[in-house]
């Protein structure tokens, strides 16, 4: 059964917030463009951090979601193009580039890589 929920948007970015009605079968995105919205996005697909939000209050359902870790996830990030609300929500949207380090700073920051390899510093 579909329903419809609040989606309280808090863009951080630039100061502003949203809040409009979403239904359950729709990707939160989308929902927000399709009723005038504007928030950051880059791939539409789950592969980047550039929609990411964080959850403040309620539940999305992002199967898709492959540029987050569940361990993110865990911690309430989610990534509004490939999110469903499965409750009213109230989100955040973060820096694109403070997610993406959380995500994948393990793995460059470690210096220049060269066949796999860190390379030393000179």
């Amino acid at each position: 059964m579909k329903k419809t929920y609040t989606i309280q948007i808090c863009d951080r970015q630039n100061g502003t917030q949203q809040t409009l009605q979403v239904p359950s079968d729709r990707y939160i995105l989308q929902a927000v463009e399709n009723q005038g919205g504007k928030l950051p996005f880059a791939c539409r697909n789950g592969a980047c951090t550039t929609c990411a939000v964080r959850v403040r209050r309620g539940e999305v359902y992002q199967p898709e979601a492959m540029g987050l870790s569940q361990k993110l996830r865990d911690k309430g990030y989610a990534l509004l193009c490939v999110s469903y609300p499965c409750s009213d929500l109230e989100v955040e949207t973060q820096d694109e580039d403070e997610v993406y380090e959380l995500q994948f700073g393990r793995y460059f920051a470690r210096g220049k890589v060269r066949f796999g390899l860190p390379l030393d510093e000179d």
